[in-house]
């Protein structure tokens, strides 16, 4: 698959390390934040091995506005995997790109999770929550939460919740730097920083990389040749 659709929460998809139930969430449209994940992930699922995700997923694919899809498959950033899924569907690029938006293409959401801290709950109460939250709530306040929600999910056990963080839209360099310098998050994340140009480009963000012992000893090496070529 081109780069253009390749997240940290998409790769989970693509590798088959996505729990059912989670699965099942996102066939029905509801975990992805934006058009492009949404579209990629319902393209993923729409051949998963389990049945009920699969026809789930087809059902969603259905549901999707014919013009939205054609107009956000016009666009150049569309990777041509997706396009050509689309066409096979029998859905045209549109004359007319779509602009830019962030907002899936179906909003399937009626969890009514908060997403945000909540007046008066204090900081403790607040992680307590997260806590306690399912793989799916946890992987739906990664990608659509508040920084403090980040800050707190990119440590969490579950690999595809702190990688689901990286890929939320409003994820910005001053969060990825604050992630690189964390010695209790796990080495995917970091490696995810770590194999990420547009994050790397950051002197700030490869520094904290090859400063922290959690690293992998050949990834820093080839960081720190990085910061003196720079």
């Amino acid at each position: 698959m081109e780069a253009g659709l390749r997240t940290p929460l998409l790769d989970f998809f693509r590798r088959g390390e996505v729990a059912r139930d989670v699965r099942l969430m996102a066939a029905q449209g509801a975990v992805a934040p934006c058009p492009l994940e949404q579209l990629g992930i319902l393209m993923i699922l729409s051949s998963d091995a389990d049945s009920e995700i699969r026809d789930t997923a087809s059902a969603t694919l259905r549901l999707l506005p014919n013009e939205l899809v054609a107009s956000f498959i016009a666009r150049s950033d569309v990777p041509t995997e997706l396009r050509a899924f689309f066409v096979g569907r029998g859905i045209a690029p549109s004359d007319t790109p779509a602009p830019d938006f962030d907002e899936p293409l179906l909003d399937t959401d009626e969890s009514g999770l908060s997403f945000e801290q909540e007046k008066g709950e204090s900081a403790q109460s607040f992680t307590q929550r997260l806590a306690s939250m399912t793989v799916p709530e946890k992987v739906k306040c990664a990608m659509k939460g508040t920084r403090e929600m980040r800050a707190v999910l990119t440590r969490d056990p579950h690999r595809m919740v702190a990688s689901a963080v990286l890929s939320c839209p409003k994820v910005n360099d001053a969060e990825v730097e604050a992630f690189a310098k964390m010695g209790n998050v796990s080495e995917d994340i970091l490696r995810t920083i770590a194999s990420s140009r547009a994050w790397t480009k950051n002197y700030s963000v490869t520094l904290s990389l090859v400063k922290n012992s959690k690293t992998q000893v050949a990834m820093s090496m080839t960081l720190m040749q990085r910061l003196t070529e720079s």
